[in-house]
């Protein structure tokens, strides 16, 4: 027989673990949307949609990146960037 038991689980690690498995979800979902936003703008929009189009992708990107360090609330830094991208969809390609 082996001299060696697995170890228990550690519960804390797994619930630090999966808090931050549903922050990043968070986050990826809401930059998701805003990447959709960001490629419509792009593809159909005129010139100023294909110029607000890139620099809310590049905003977007620096979102996540603050969204995924932020905990709890990251996805909120996200989600201002999606509104504004849908309010600029709107506005340039209407």
């Amino acid at each position: 027989m082996s001299d060696q038991t697995s170890p228990a689980m550690d519960y804390a690690e797994h619930e630090r673990t999966y808090t931050g498995f549903l922050n990043f979800s968070k986050v990826g979902i809401v930059a998701m949307i805003n990447v959709m936003i960001c490629l419509l703008m792009l593809t159909m929009g005129s010139g100023a949609a294909v110029f607000f189009g890139t620099v809310l992708m590049i905003a977007t990107l620096v979102a996540a990146g603050v969204g995924l360090f932020a905990g709890a609330n990251g996805w909120i830094p996200s989600a201002v960037i999606t509104l504004i991208s849908g309010l600029l969809a709107i506005v340039t390609m209407a």
